[in-house]
């Protein structure tokens, strides 16, 4: 089982640590702490008198590590010929465009895609406008909808993974880390209005079950 390559050609190690000592680091211990808990929803409200945009930003690298683990433990399966499109079942399917390298949407494969949008997400962090790592810099005007855009793109990798590829997370007994995740994802999407409503519909009736959980 591959767990960090994508089809052993490319290597996505997870984002770095914030710096010690900043406020960032700080709020990814109490995040930590919180999830330790198991209340999910606790887990993702703002803690008092803490910046937005600091916790947003804690929490989209979370995310994106934790995708990139649970793509990669089933990479193995997820090939150009069992997935020749980036699908979400029948009925939605993914077209891959960032505006630069591809200006318009093309049709690739769901590994293509993901690896594609893997490296956008990874030169996004990595990014100082846009996400700023250094104490005292201020977060830009554009931050949350960057936010938003990352997180509405990551949501598409685990619409896919349910779709194509449950039985497989089953079979590995990996599916309760990827419940847990999508949960994690969900309460914090839905707890600060991330994601289009209709962005979410390929995974809609899980969402609702998850939603209306205690």
């Amino acid at each position: 089982m591959n767990i960090f390559g994508f089809n052993g050609t490319k290597t996505f190690k997870p984002k770095r640590n914030v710096p010690e000592g900043s406020r960032q680091a700080e709020l990814k211990r109490y995040a930590d702490a919180t999830l330790g808990t198991g209340n999910l929803r606790l887990a993702v409200q703002l803690p008092e008198g803490e910046d937005l945009n600091e916790w947003l930003a804690v929490n989209t690298v979370d995310f994106f590590n934790q995708i990139n683990l649970l793509y990669g433990s089933i990479t193995e399966f997820c090939t150009p010929q069992e997935c020749p499109v980036m699908a979400a079942g029948p009925k939605y399917e993914y077209h891959w465009c960032d505006g630069v390298q591809f200006k318009k949407p093309i049709k690739v494969s769901a590994p293509e895609y993901v690896d594609y949008l893997m490296t956008w997400v990874q030169s996004q962090l990595d990014d100082e406008t846009v996400f700023p790592s250094k104490i005292g810099v201020p977060f830009s005007r554009s931050f949350q909808g960057a936010v938003k855009t990352i997180m509405k793109r990551l949501f598409r990798v685990y619409a896919h993974l349910y779709h194509s590829h449950f039985q497989q997370f089953a079979e590995l007994h990996a599916d309760a880390h990827l419940n847990t995740s999508f949960k994690h994802f969900v309460y914090f999407v839905h707890e600060f209005a991330l994601i289009d409503k209709k962005e979410l519909a390929p995974l809609e009736d899980l969402i609702k079950t998850l939603l209306a959980q205690q």
